[in-house]
């Protein structure tokens, strides 16, 4: 079973949001690790503050039939798409990672570049697998934490109960 890592984030009744994703993915995945939630501002646009978490799954689900999921969540979950990828958001759902494969086929992009690029993705993926490792640079998550320039994307740890 593959070790699938997943990115989660809201701006539009986050909380609500978040629980209503963790739920469905749990309900169709079993047992989750979901790393600590973070509120940091929104990226590329004026919006609501996000509330971001991490979380970690086990599965023999091919990475497409898991973006198939993923999809189909953002679907009960009421969200729309835009025009525009910078947008606020019910629910946003990316496969950040899938055990170590590297692969940049759509839909499915593993390593996420987002991993590296943004403290709301980094920052949860590193609470919840400080020691793994990237398939990529071959530096643990919790190395890439430690390098990241806080400063210019500040989280504030948020209490979401599950």
């Amino acid at each position: 079973m593959a070790a699938v890592f997943l990115g989660l984030g809201s701006n539009e009744s986050p909380e609500e949001n978040l629980k209503f994703a963790v739920n469905e993915l749990r309900s169709r995945y079993g047992e989750l690790t979901v790393s600590p939630v973070y509120r940091g501002a929104a990226v590329g646009f004026d919006g609501a503050d996000f509330l971001n978490l991490v979380v970690k799954l086990r599965s023999e689900d091919s990475p497409l039939a898991i973006c198939e999921v993923i999809e189909q969540i953002h679907d009960l979950a009421g969200r729309v798409r835009g025009s525009s990828r910078w947008e606020s958001r019910r629910i946003d759902i990316d496969l950040l990672l899938y055990d170590n494969l590297i692969r940049d086929e759509r839909p499915v992009h593993v390593p996420r570049d987002d991993v590296l690029e943004y403290s709301f993705v980094l920052r949860p993926l590193a609470d919840i697998a400080p020691d793994l490792v990237h398939p990529v640079t071959g530096k643990t998550y919790s190395e890439h934490w430690q390098a990241f320039d806080k400063d210019s994307q500040p989280l504030t740890k948020v209490d979401v109960s599950w």
